[in-house]
């Protein structure tokens, strides 16, 4: 098996050379060698913070923003099934109705990209069946092979509809989602702002989502902070780790 150190001799054909390079590369990336260190980390979690204002001028790079995309995509959820819809607002006018439905604030119009992290209202057989069809799609076999899996999920599914918490459940999702994409552009040095302070309904109706499977929750902004932005300068509030962290 080929590891990471392993030399490419310089005798081997050029072709094949370039097929063990390419293929120690990718067992670099495998074996987590291609990763921040942990100071690196916490810097970036040190230096980002809610954006209270965004420099209107200033637009995340489309191959930053294509990555930010996948990283909600690749957001885990709960048996993998992705209740959930991310709708990016880059339109001009559209941010600026989002204000006034936004408690007046100016991230939504100021920052380059708003998101809307929206839940699937209900959850039933059939959405199971498409996630598992693209299990099959995906990694190969049959569905036939996947029934016990598809049993607790709609069990769990009809469940919480019958108890009434399976909006609940995926709202939770959702959260995860933000904090991943939040995570994700801190370590890209993209600012980010979570907001919460928004009126769901009005969000629904602007978006066009009044009738649809799915409603707003919550959303971000994400962009890059403005200069004047006098919040960027203020240490961060935390309780210390002794305090909220707890080893057993």
């Amino acid at each position: 098996m080929l590891r990471s150190s392993a030399p490419v001799a310089s005798d081997s054909p050029p072709v094949l050379q370039r097929i063990l390079l390419v293929a120690l590369r990718h067992l670099r990336v495998a074996r987590g060698v291609n990763t921040l260190n942990p100071d690196a980390l916490l810097a970036q979690l040190h230096w980002r913070y809610a954006v209270k204002k965004f420099d209107p001028a200033r637009k995340i790079a489309p191959e930053l923003w294509a990555a930010l995309e996948q990283s909600l995509v690749l957001t885990p959820s709960s048996f993998g099934l992705q209740p959930w819809k991310f709708i990016v607002i880059t339109d001009a006018a559209v941010k600026q109705k989002l204000v006034a439905v936004s408690w007046n604030q100016p991230q939504p119009a100021e920052c380059s990209h708003h998101v809307v992290f929206a839940v699937r209202k209900a959850l039933g057989e059939n959405d199971v069946d498409r996630f598992l069809d693209s299990i099959v799609a995906t990694r190969g076999g049959s569905k036939d092979a996947l029934k016990g899996y598809r049993d607790m999920m709609t069990g769990f599914a009809g469940k919480a509809a019958e108890q009434g918490w399976l909006r609940e459940w995926g709202v939770r999702q959702l959260y995860i989602a933000l904090g991943n994409f939040m995570t994700s552009a801190a370590v890209l040095g993209v600012d980010t702002c979570p907001m919460e302070g928004i009126s769901p309904e009005e969000y629904d109706r602007i978006l066009g989502l009044e009738g649809t499977e799915f409603a707003t929750v919550v959303a971000c902004a994400a962009g890059y902070r403005a200069a004047d932005d006098k919040h960027a300068q203020l240490a961060k509030v935390r309780f210390p780790a002794t305090e909220i962290v707890r080893h057993v």
